[in-house]
């Protein structure tokens, strides 16, 4: 079948300035734009329209961001950024639990905003579309899991489709991740991030690199890394520490290294 080259979008925003901007965005960057101020009006819009991408406001005037997020997620597995005035960590990660796959700051500049979305497109999506799955917007509690690994972890296996450390799976060609043989709901950003971490091993990836490597971009000495880009890495790999039952003072998987980056943690015998 024909793939539908069209590029529809959906702006659910409740401030008329705000709205006119982001609508303009999307209009320059070719997509096709509906838009309103009403979450729930905004779900039906979702739902007639079929978009590839939705921008989605946290605070409405009826519902808030969070639960238009979560209806969504129950029928569509769109693009959905979030625009948002809050920036504490536990309002961001709410917004990622509920459907989100990315989110942006206000104020915002407009280039950021599409160039968040370019690279959010370039990204493949899950294997198969949501069609009426109501599990895919719990958020995913994680198991707690302690039972030490065997093997090579560290080495990536088949032709670096997948990759096995202390425990945890990582399949790029199924987009599926289990630990301990329980499989886990990742978002698109968490999958990504994980396999980036996975395929460097030990060395250390500064948030700025893999702002890049999730914009799918070549490494250019002048390219531009937002602190809301940077401060987004930072929430997206909380979220999945969260979901892996990761202790960031005795980590399994994922390793901190103040000042500079992550890493993959050292492999347990």
């Amino acid at each position: 079948m024909a793939e539908d080259t069209r590029r529809t979008a959906v702006v659910i925003e409740d401030d008329v300035d705000i709205r006119s901007l982001v609508e303009t965005v999307l209009r320059q960057a070719g997509f096709e734009v509906s838009s309103t101020a009403s979450g729930t009006d905004g779900v039906e819009l979702v739902r007639a329209h079929r978009p590839t991408i939705v921008t989605l406001d946290i605070g409405l005037i009826d519902i808030d961001g969070l639960e238009v997020a979560r209806r969504i997620r129950l029928f569509t597995d769109c693009y959905i950024v979030m625009l948002t005035a809050q920036s504490d960590e536990a309002d961001l990660l709410f917004g990622l639990e509920s459907g989100a796959d990315d989110y942006v700051i206000k104020p915002f500049r407009p280039r950021e905003l599409r160039a968040r979305i370019e690279a959010m497109l370039r990204r493949p999506r899950v294997s198969g579309a949501i069609e009426m799955d109501a599990a895919a917007t719990m958020p995913a509690t994680g198991p707690v899991l302690h039972t030490p690994a065997t093997g090579a972890p560290e080495a990536p296996l088949d032709d670096e489709l997948v990759y096995s450390h202390n425990g945890l799976t990582l399949n790029a060609d199924t987009r599926t991740v289990e630990v301990d043989a329980l499989e886990l709901e990742l978002t698109r950003t968490e999958f990504d991030l994980l396999r980036s971490l996975l395929h460097s091993k030990r060395r250390v990836r500064s948030k700025a690199d893999l702002v890049r490597e999730l914009r799918d971009e070549a490494y250019v000495a002048n390219d531009f890394v937002s602190e809301s880009e940077e401060r987004s890495i930072e929430v997206h790999l909380a979220n999945l520490r969260r979901k892996l039952s990761d202790d960031a003072k005795h980590p399994r998987w994922i390793e901190t290294v103040r000042g500079v980056g992550y890493r993959l943690s050292p492999s347990r015998g």
